[in-house]
């Protein structure tokens, strides 16, 4: 195993880490499948943006403890999954300790460079989720100008692209604008969550406008069917200001 990849235990929490003090993910051990992370809730906030069945075609950078495709596989039936992992000890680590489902038609891992795939895939996906990391907090060339650029045009029409962006690094005012660039400003920056990461949607295709209440409306029903509880991030959405007319708007 990685010298840099670790697992730890805490009151009926697994936790992967790439080194001592950066965690890379969750499990509740009772709820496998549940998404046990406040940022890796808000990386699902796309359900409430478009209307379902969405999305058919999702594309994950970085694995991690497999959190994203063990929700979207038990939760989003309609989707075909692809999550690509640079390194193969991480794949190993969240199918032995993290129980990621087998590869099947609708979940497959590729081990490969995320920024590369993407470049040179030509699939049009409906939702791409960055969530690359290496053990010095370093995203590297998946917070690049090429690769919001290459992402961009690998969306569908109705595609999002969502990506965890760590408020408290140096360079993430300079991420949050390459990323803004790419999309010409269709840009939605959640507010950080407590750990400082920040959630952010971009699109190039059709327009999301929806007002709050109807986002509310749509988290109930998504709790009820899921589990999934979005609700305290509308409510800290809606506490912003940085919505005036209590509109949301990509």
């Amino acid at each position: 195993m990685n010298d840099d990849i670790d697992i730890s235990e805490e009151g009926g929490v697994r936790y992967l880490h790439f080194g001592p003090d950066s965690i890379q993910g969750a499990m509740r051990i009772r709820k496998p499948d549940a998404l046990e992370l406040d940022y890796t809730r808000e990386m699902m906030v796309g359900l409430l943006l478009r209307d379902a069945p969405w999305p058919a075609r999702v594309l994950l950078i970085g694995l991690g403890a497999g959190s994203l495709a063990k929700f979207i596989h038990r939760h989003v039936p309609q989707a075909h999954t692809t999550a690509v992992e640079i390194l193969p000890e991480v794949h190993a680590v969240a199918c032995q300790f993290f129980r990621l489902p087998d590869e099947d038609e609708r979940l497959r891992v590729v081990i490969g460079d995320g920024a590369a795939f993407v470049a040179e895939d030509e699939t049009r996906w409906d939702l791409i989720a960055v969530d690359g990391f290496d053990s010095k907090a370093s995203a590297g060339a998946l917070a690049g100008q090429p690769f919001y650029e290459a992402c961009r045009a690998r969306l569908s029409d109705r595609g999002l692209l969502t990506v965890n962006l760590f408020g408290q690094m140096r360079g993430f005012k300079a991420q949050l604008q390459r990323l803004r660039k790419a999309f010409g400003g269709r840009v939605l920056a959640l507010p950080a969550v407590d750990s400082g990461n920040v959630v952010a949607f971009a699109t190039a295709g059709e327009a999301v406008e929806l007002s709050l209440a109807t986002l509310r409306e749509r988290a109930k029903a998504l709790k009820a069917a899921t589990g999934l509880d979005l609700a305290p991030t509308i409510r800290r959405l809606a506490q912003s200001g940085n919505l005036p007319d209590e509109r949301v708007r990509l």
